[in-house]
This record gives structure tokens, sequence and C-alpha cells, in this order.
């Protein structure tokens, strides 16, 4: 029996990735629901990340290069006190403040974050999907192999504090491609002396695109015609597909 190809479908759908998933399944149920031959994202968000995942079908395929490029806006969950291999909830702790920890001031954060704004150079995590002889960090990470990782510049655009309750923050933040969020969280925690992990994180805005804009993966499916949630190429921001 022929495998079913689905439709040949143009158009950009701004789907809001759940808890749990990652970003590929999150891709293939968007692409399942809306029958589409042809589909890809612009950029990954790990499984325990919600938020904006920009998914494009058919001809709009041919943004995603621009969109790996693009900036990127975040909502970030900073708990205080411990770091973790993964630099995320998701990882074990390999230190902590003790028990003597009080949590952090807000005028200790708020210096140790000017210095985290602007073009700055990060030490990428073992546990990502940069590859180091055809494998995948994350590899090397699992089996207990610390690898030498050379710094890279990335430039966060805007760094601001929503709240703080002296063991946990919540922070927006604009930036580059290329910048770990989890690593962003752990360099703060070491500056403030104290450890600091990731324990959520939402992604707001790639490039032009917006969370706002975008539809949960439940709602989308229960649409009468799922279809009707696509941007068309007409729609896109202008400049945004390439010249036929």
């Amino acid at each position: 029996m022929a495998r079913r190809r689905g439709v040949a479908l143009d158009g950009v759908l701004l789907l809001d990735k759940p808890e749990g998933l990652s970003s590929n399944h999150a891709l293939q149920r968007a692409k399942r629901t809306l029958d589409a031959a042809k589909a890809g994202h612009t950029g990954t968000l790990d499984p325990f990340a919600t938020g904006l995942l920009v998914c494009c079908t058919g001809r709009a395929t041919k943004i995603c290069g621009a969109m790996l490029d693009a900036d990127k806006g975040y909502r970030a969950t900073v708990r205080f006190g411990e770091e973790t291999d993964t630099g995320d909830l998701t990882g074990n702790v390999v230190s902590s403040a003790g028990p003597g920890f009080a949590g952090v001031s807000e005028t200790a954060l708020r210096e140790v974050m000017s210095r985290f704004t602007g073009s700055i150079e990060q030490v990428p995590p073992m546990y990502s999907a940069l590859k180091r002889d055809g494998k995948p960090l994350y590899e090397y990470a699992r089996a207990g192999v610390e690898l030498e990782r050379a710094p890279r510049a990335v430039t966060i655009h805007s760094l601001q504090l929503l709240s703080l309750d002296g063991s946990q923050a919540v922070m927006d933040l604009f930036c580059s491609k290329g910048t770990y969020v989890r690593t962003l969280a752990q360099d703060i925690g070491r500056a403030l002396g104290c450890g600091a992990h990731l324990t959520a994180l939402r992604r707001t805005r790639v490039g032009p695109f917006r969370l706002e804009d975008a539809i949960a993966l439940d709602a989308l499916q229960a649409l009468p015609d799922p279809k009707t949630a696509l941007l068309g190429l007409d729609q896109l921001p202008a400049g945004l597909m390439p010249a036929k």
C-alpha cells in the first residue's frame, strides 16, 4: 500500500509548543493535523520548554534558514541556590549554596544581570546538540565525558527582571541566535556565588513572529478545519520569502 503523503500546503503555523514534547514531535503532530505533505520548524525548543514554534509547510519551508538566524525572545524562570549538570530542572544537582543560603537580593541580581547584557561570551553546555567528531555533545555528557568547548560570542539585546522572591526570579530576554538560556541562568548563578538553573522557559518571539499570535496544539486539533490556522504566503512579513 502506498504511504499517504498528505496535501500540498504553503504557509506558516505559529504553534504554542506544550511542555513534554520535543520540537519534532510537536511538528509531526501539527503536520498530521494539517494533513500537510511537507513541514519543518525554525528552531528547537527543549522538551521542558514551551512557547513559540514556527512551523512551515510547503514552499514556506524556504524561510526556515532565515528564521534559524533570527533573534529570539524568552521568558525564563530561574531558581537560585542549586546548579544542575544540564542547566535546567531535568538535570542532577552538582552544587548548592548550602543550608545557610538566604536568597538573592534584588540589588545584587540587577547588578549581575547588567554584566550579561550586550555582547557576551558563552561556553556551550555539554547537554546540547552541538557535534564533536560526528557525535552530539549530549552523548558524551551522558557517558560522563566532559570535553573542552570554545566560548562563543552571543548578544543579549535586553534582559529584564519581572519578579524576584529571593529564591526564584522571572526574566524576559531578547537575544541573538545561538544563545543558550540555560547557560545564561547558570552563569548568573555563578556570578552571584550561589548557583542557579532554569525551572521554566517559554519562547515568546522568533524574528517578526510573536507568541500571542500562536495556537496551542490541542486547540489546533479541535478546529473544524485546522488549515485555517495557517498564515498564507501573502500574509508573511515583507521580504521574508526568498525571491523565486
